[in-house]
């Protein structure tokens, strides 16, 4: 949940929001605790539910509660953003990390992702 704490949406105008519409995650994050955060701030959460936690949830009947449901074509657009991180993480800096104060870190992952973009700006025109 540290992470879903910081979570801020930048829109065109004004301040960041801190409730995004939805949030997508692969199964590492369907934890209950997770669903729970989620759900009392009322984001919709895009997150496909583990094997295993969906075996105790039938094994427990009617006790187990409703399944988990997701919406499988907002899910498609993670694609995008683990692409994204796959390119970062090309560079050997950002993937060993070994950058150990949180601000130099951040600062490659800007210089990376700028990098990237030059890239993909001069392929364009």
């Amino acid at each position: 949940m540290p992470v879903l704490r910081k979570v801020r949406v930048r829109g065109p105008l004004g301040r960041p929001r801190t409730r995004p519409g939805a949030v997508a995650g692969d199964k590492a994050y369907s934890s209950h605790g997770n669903r729970a955060h989620l759900r009392k701030r009322r984001i919709k959460a895009v997150i496909p539910e583990k094997k295993d936690q969906a075996a105790n949830r039938k094994k427990k009947g009617s006790r187990g509660g409703r399944p988990v449901s997701h919406d499988a074509d907002l899910y498609k657009g993670r694609n995008t953003v683990e692409r994204l991180i796959n390119k970062l993480k090309a560079w050997r800096g950002i993937a060993t990390r070994y950058d150990k104060t949180p601000e130099s870190y951040l600062a490659g992952l800007h210089l990376r992702a700028s990098m990237i973009w030059l890239r993909d700006l001069t392929q364009t025109t």
